[in-house]
């Protein structure tokens, strides 16, 4: 019922339609309407129906047609002959037609006589009836005596339906009526009917107002066109709302080239495009237009919404075409439009338009997209609506989009790379052949070009079009095959998915693409057998991944069919050839087998329950036998053969096993290879045995885990005992050894401790997910053991300049330059003494040490930490140390599910010291070295992920262009997304961590009486809680600061990420909460920390959270009290706990960043800079030499450029923002201007003038490059001011350029320092500074003449000064030099008056008053 209304009204044509009335309907015709309760012939004796039924129609009732029995034609002509000839003849026209309205009261009736007639097949009527007959109505308007009556009748009958709703009686009755005019032979008076029909347009419902226009040119005669065009132009500029049906209307009339040019004119002049009027209009109408359901004509609806759009864009294009100013407004509609909502599908289109037909606005489309994409007005799934929608008129666009898809990849921004991205997946799953293998031809394009960023996003393209649309894709897969050719360019990451891509295309389909699959064997068997490392790496990497797609698909095959069993052994067998191949061109390379182990288990990883049964059994059979043969043995106390140092078993977690313990051969092993591998190598591979190394344990361990997990779903009994077992190890007090060891012994040492701290990371790795406590604890302890050796790595590290670490990722470009000693540099451990080292009566006591004495890979800030080392009460041995930063290369990457081992509580070290001895010495907890380790590995790998690769930092060594992703290689396998939400997860557990570290500051402040450096502060404790605390804040900025969550479908992901901190304020009363609240609530908990940082760093991440956290959306409030939290932390003493102030060079940074964050948020910048300047500063000026600003306790003598940098910076910034001044200006607008620049000028003058008390290098470099930006902002901003005001302002105004004057003259006494001295990067700036002070001095006077003041204006030669004013006498020669002041300016005043060259145009009071008496 709603369907048939719904049809009706989109049905711009008007066909006729043959509407079947269902049964359920009958009952909701009111009795007044039923004239027939059955179908049958229609039987009385009024004149109109005797003479129909005489002519060859019978009249039906009910549901049944009217039959008609003779031919049209015929019938008409007999009726005419009947009502002529008729003795009442012209009184029985009238008759009749008063029996035809008494006959259409009944709906039924009338409807039958508006539907087509019924032909009767007899056998004598036959061949006299055609197939297709008119309505009775139709064929009646044919008789020229009967039309007038009739047009009237039926028009006189339609405002009855003006209400009436489709499905009520299940005909659309307007539409049949209007179609009855249609197409007739004749029109007596067709100017009569078009009048009426208009007029009946002024007054009806929308449906028929649409309906009679888009019927009105098949009523038309072809001499009445021009005159509707016009009239209809008229009625859009009345109406908008009927903008489709009119251009429909127009767009079948025939006009000539003059009118059709005057009605395009006025069209667009009343479409008023410069306010995108059309756009909302044509959206609100195609929206009708969607919501209708599909019925049986829906493809024809369809087709018809299509060529309206089409025509509506056709209208578009050549008025952008012949129209500059149409394209410019709607560009410029478009970039003014700020809510997201207001951007529709509608404003894509146009500007794709646009960017198609007018060239010289495309620069302009582009920098609209790269504005609005990333504030997410244009998301991506915008243009997903515009693809699916709008395909027919999208793809005129073909080629624009393929230019803007290219010009996207090529951005820094990751959101434009993105939608770049999405836009050829778009185009290649809505357009047609042609423009697909364009897409793919562009897309192999930017691959072959060799840009990273834009060959990652290609292959991605790729993939996601191979996964989604493989048999469209299969038919270029020639072009994605040339790749290969290429290869040299693609780091292993890139080379993996093309690999995968390419397997995909070669084993999707039944007939298999055998040509792509030779070339693949052919590069992979010849990479293989390469002796250069590189190509042999790609080959494994290329090998594995396409028996990936091999093994995945048979295993698919299996499962849709039994009849493919021969087809699947050969599969099998390839396979097993393919893995043969691999495995035996690696087992005489430790580095290539090693490769080979990971890439299997990456493979097991990808495909968990998708991989072939057999292939699993086939891997996991020799893994499990090389692994226990290789690598473990079983424990003994004495361990045969010759060693570089003595064997030892440690970090055994299993001593109450008396028998049976297995151990890790890791250093005979290690030994054997270290002593015999120049000899004992060359002759295992001459004998073709496979080299066991070291460096295969952990790829090995990995596959292994991966395979038993696979095999026993997710179980790791059968290796649980790994976690627990020993390894064979040396004796590691190395304290005080390490000097009388020699080089080599250094070295292997070093080695040693790389590959058992690699074997404990894997080993994390791989039970981080158990739920068993007692795994739990053997977890946390290797945690704690991997912090300990950390730290005695980073001692055998330092005393081992030039050492080679041993690889242990190897999907990695080979290092060109491995990090060394002198390179990554060394902790010095400066004068001991004060505290002394603890006994270590103990293992676990010796382990705590340890932990308490290492900050493991932190990226916190260390300006704190390297003032604590220069405390004599901090640190207990002379041993330099290694920060191990720089060697990720080197250790085994964690997965993010190690993360989940944040789920433990946090207690602090001294609590964890008695908890040890306690009988429940199972439930360990995680301390705080563990978790600085943990926290510091997830803020590396959500830094990696999440934020733009051009916002990131430049990588500490640079060794090639594959080094931003090594140590990341499992990381880069998951998409953002993925990281985020297991990010989001972690938040709770973070949330708690970071409220225990809040709670031990705060315990600390109060119970040392809010004294930071007291007596009772554990000065390594609290260093390693700040570190904790740091990294806690570092990764909420973080995941906040991911610009996903500005995309839709993310929306959920961050409304979940702010529950969790509103619930933490708020416990269950967040669940229903805006968006906006949640923001308000996430925001009021963070800023609870701001009391119990501990550090300046802490303090600036905070705020950069906060500000994350504001930008929302963006509120007033937040702005405010981010510049209250950060002028609360400028004027916070931060001291460390050894009792020195913070300060270096990264403390002055974070001063640099939050002063900036203050001034930026900050209501009033200009009262903010005469704050500090004539607060803060004073107080520094009269303090002792190390002394600092009571107001600003950052403020110090050390820290003084950085402020002054950024208050000088900023007052430029801000009088930059003071509009210009105009003559329209009102009086009070003037004088508000006036206030603002001579606020500016005063806080000039004052910064100016502190360069003689602070006359350091950077301060006057800084002054003469901000002062001379400044001048210019004067000049431009500021005098246009002035030249308006003069008359009004006179005082202020003189005040204004008095003031200045005394900054300009200070900044000449600049440019003379500099030239004395022979500062070279000083007097760079001095060229520019007096060029604008010359212009100055130009500009003042063309002032003062054009408010025809030009007595008061004078020169005078300034001589040379000193920074403290004292002429410099040895300069007489330069005193008429040009460069050195406006001396070649004509004189006014013969008078010469030192010191007034860049302000003469004040002169003196005294020619100002002359001027204004003279007024």
């Amino acid at each position: 019922m709603v369907s048939k209304r719904k049809l009706s009204k989109s049905d711009a044509h008007g066909d006729s339609l043959t509407a079947e009335l269902p049964q359920t309907k009958k009952s909701r015709i009111s009795c007044k309407e039923k004239t027939s309760a059955e179908d049958g012939a229609v039987e009385n004796d009024s004149i109109f129906v005797q003479l129909i039924k005489t002519a060859g129609i019978t009249l039906n009732a009910g549901e049944r047609q009217n039959d008609i029995a003779v031919d049209q034609a015929t019938f008409q002509k007999k009726l005419c002959q009947i009502l002529r000839k008729h003795p009442f003849y012209p009184h029985v026209v009238q008759e009749f037609v008063s029996g035809l309205e008494t006959h259409i009261k009944d709906r039924d009736q009338f409807r039958n006589c508006l539907l087509p007639c019924a032909p009767v097949r007899g056998e004598v009527t036959r061949n006299l009836v055609h197939s297709y007959c008119e309505s009775l109505i139709k064929l009646l308007l044919g008789i020229e005596t009967l039309q007038p009556a009739v047009i009237t009748l039926l028009l006189e009958k339609l405002p009855e339906f003006f209400f009436d709703t489709v499905g009520t009686f299940g005909t659309n009755f307007p539409r049949l009526i209007v179609n009855q005019f249609k197409w007739l032979d004749k029109i007596l008076d067709s100017k009569d009917l078009i009048m009426k029909l208009m007029q009946m347009v002024s007054v009806s419902p929308a449906p028929i107002q649409h309906d009679i226009i888009t019927s009105l040119p098949e009523i038309l005669e072809d001499s009445q066109q021009s005159e509707f065009a016009r009239e209809v132009s008229q009625l859009l500029k009345r109406d908008t709302r009927l903008t489709v049906p009119i251009l429909d209307a127009l767009s079948n009339l025939d006009l000539d080239a003059g009118l059709l040019a005057e009605v395009i004119s006025a069209l667009r002049k009343n479409l008023d495009l410069s306010s995108c009027i059309l756009p909302l209009q044509i959206l609100s109408s195609q929206s009708k237009l969607k919501s209708q359901p599909q019925t049986s004509s829906s493809t024809s609806q369809v087709s018809s919404s299509q060529n309206c759009v089409k025509l509506l864009f056709d209208v578009i294009k050549l008025a952008v075409r012949f129209q500059k100013g149409i394209s410019e407004a709607w560009i410029k509609a478009i970039e003014n439009t700020v809510s997201l909502s207001d951007h529709k599908v509608l404003d894509l289109i146009v500007l794709l338009l646009i960017h198609t037909t007018n060239t010289k606005s495309r620069k302009q489309i582009e920098r609209v997209l790269r504005n609005k994409i990333p504030l997410g007005c244009v998301p991506e799934q915008l243009l997903q609506s515009a693809f699916r929608n709008h395909s027919l008129v999208i793809k005129d666009f073909f080629p624009s989009i393929l230019s803007l898809a290219q010009t996207f990849l090529h951005s820094a921004d990751p959101c434009v790379v993105s939608f770049g991205s999405c836009m050829y997946k778009q185009a290649f799953s809505a357009f047609d052949s042609y423009c697909q293998q364009e897409v793919v031809s562009a897309l192999v394009t930017h691959i072959c070009g060799g840009n990273d960023v834009e060959v990652d996003i290609s292959l991605d393209v790729l993939t996601d079009l191979v996964t989604l649309h493989t048999s469209s894709l299969i038919r270029y897969a020639t072009f994605v095959k040339n790749i290969l050719d290429y290869t040299e360019k693609l780091n292993p990451q890139q080379i993996r998915k093309l690999f995968y891509i390419l397997g995909e295309l070669a084993f999707s389909q039944r007939q298999e693409d055998s040509y792509i699959q030779d070339d693949m064997h052919m590069v992979i068997r010849k990479w293989l057998s390469s002796t250069v490392p590189k190509y042999k790496q790609m080959g494994i990497i290329g090998a594995i991944t396409v028996a990936g797609s091999m093994a995945s698909k048979r295993s698919k095959e299996d499962r849709c069919s039994l009849e493919r069993t021969q087809q699947s052994e050969e599969h099998c067998r390839q396979l097993s050839i393919l893995l043969d191949l691999v495995s035996y061109c690696c087992e005489q390379s430790p580095e290539a087998l090693a490769l080979y182990y990971d890439e299997l288990a990456n493979l097991i990883e990808k495909q968990k329950g998708n991989l072939d049964s057999q292939i699993l059994e086939r891997i996991g059979k020799s893994v499990v036998e090389d692994f226990s043969n290789d690598f473990v043995v079983d424990l003994t106390p004495v361990v045969d053969g010759v060693h570089l140092f003595p064997v030892k078993s440690l970090y055994n977690l299993d001593e109450d096993e008396s028998q049976g313990t297995i151990v890790i051969n890791l250093l005979p092993l290690l030994s054997q290879n270290w002593l015999g591998k120049s000899v004992d190598e060359m002759a295992t591979r001459n004998q073709g045995k496979k080299i066991v190394s070291p460096e295969c344990l952990c790829p090995s361990f990995r596959l292994l885990r991966l395979y038993t997990t696979e095999q026993h779903n997710g179980s790791m009994e059968e290796i649980d005992a790994l976690l627990g077992c020993p390894l064979y190890l040396t004796d590691l007090e190395i304290e005080g050894k390490l000097g009388s060891l020699a080089k080599q012994e250094r070295e292997f040492l070093c080695s040693l401790l790389f590959h058992a701290l690699n074997w404990f990371r894997e080993v994390v790795n791989a039970f981080c997910q158990q739920q068993d406590l007692e795994m739990k604890g053997k977890v946390l302890t290797r945690l704690q053991n991997i912090t300990e050796l950390q730290n005695m790595l980073g001692k055998c590290l330092a005393a081992s300049p030039g050492y080679v670490l041993p690889p242990a990722i190897f999907d990695c470009e080979a290092l060109e330059a491995a990090p060394t000693v002198n390179a990554v540099g060394l902790v010095k451990k400066k004068k001991t003494g004060g505290k002394k080292q603890k006994s270590e009566g103990s293992k676990d006591s010796s382990a705590d040490h340890s932990q308490m004495e290492e900050n493991p890979e932190g990226n916190q800030s260390e300006a704190e930490t390297t003032q604590l080392e220069k405390d004599t009460t901090e640190k207990r041995s002379g041993i330099p140390l290694v920060q191990l930063q720089s060697y990720r290369a080197f250790f085994r990457e964690l997965d993010l599910e190690v993360f989940t081992i944040l789920h433990c509580g946090l207690l602090t070290k001294s609590i964890l010291d008695s908890e040890m001895h306690t009988e429940a010495r199972e439930i360990v907890q995680l301390g705080p070295a563990e978790l600085v380790f943990l926290l510091d590995d997830l803020c590396q790998k959500l830094e990696h992920i999440l934020m733009p690769p051009a916002a990131k930092r430049a990588p500490f060594l640079k060794q090639g262009k594959d080094c931003r992703n090594i140590g990341f290689s499992h990381l880069c396998q998951r998409s953002s997304q993925e990281v985020a939400q297991c990010a989001v997860e972690l938040l709770k557990p973070l949330c708690s961590h970071m409220e225990n570290m809040h709670n031990y500051f705060q315990a600390l402040i109060t119970e040392n009486e809010e004294v930071v450096d007291g007596p009772r502060v554990n000065i390594q404790e609290h260093q390693l809680l700040s570190s904790c605390y740091q990294q806690l804040l570092q990764v909420f900025r973080l995941l906040f600061a991911w610009s996903g969550f500005s995309q839709r479908e993310n929306s959920d992901l961050l409304r979940s990420a702010l529950k969790v901190l509103a619930d933490r304020l708020k416990p269950g009363e967040t669940e229903f909460l805006l968006l906006e609240d949640l923001i308000s609530e996430s925001f009021h908990y963070l800023l609870n920390f701001q009391h119990s940082v501990p550090n300046f760093q802490c303090a600036l991440t905070l705020t950069q959270l906060l500000i994350v956290i504001a930008e929302k959306p963006v509120a007033s409030w937040k702005k405010d009290k981010i510049a209250s939290l950060a002028k609360q932390f400028l004027c916070q003493s931060w001291m460390q706990p050894s009792g020195m102030r913070e300060k270096g060079s990264q403390f002055s940074d974070a001063l640099h960043t939050l002063l900036c964050v203050y001034m930026e948020h900050t209501d009033n910048i200009l009262k903010a800079v005469e704050d500090i300047s004539s607060v803060g500063v004073p107080e520094l000026i009269n303090s002792a030499n190390d002394g600092y600003s009571s107001t600003y306790p950052t403020l110090t003598r050390q820290t003084f450029p950085v402020f002054f940098q950024v208050m000088m910076a900023q007052l430029e910034n801000s009088v930059r923002s003071i509009p210009a001044g105009k003559p329209s200006d009102s009086r009070e607008v003037q004088l508000e201007k006036l206030l603002h620049w001579n606020m500016a000028v005063r806080d000039f003058h004052i910064l100016v003038n502190l360069v003689k008390v602070f006359d350091s290098r950077p301060v006057l470099s800084i002054c003469l490059k901000y002062g001379r930006l400044f001048v210019e902002a004067f000049l431009k901003l500021a005098m246009p001011l002035l030249d308006y005001s003069f008359k009004k302002h006179r005082e202020d105004v003189q005040s204004l350029l008095k003031t200045l004057q005394l900054s300009t003259r200070q900044l000449h006494h600049m440019c003379g320092h500099s030239k004395i001295h022979q500062d070279l990067g000083l007097t760079n700036h001095v060229p520019l500074l007096k060029k604008s002070l010359e212009q100055f001095v130009y500009r003042v006077k063309a002032m003062l003449a054009f408010n025809h003041c030009q007595e008061a204006f004078w020169v005078g030669i300034l001589k040379n000064r000193d920074l403290q004013g004292e002429e410099i006498l040895s300069q007489d020669s330069e005193e008429n030099d040009p460069g050195e002041g406006v001396s070649q300016l004509p004189r006014e005043d013969p008078a010469e008056e030192e010191g007034d060259i860049s302000g003469s145009e004040g002169g003196s009071e005294h020619n100002d008053d002359d001027e204004e008496s003279s007024e």
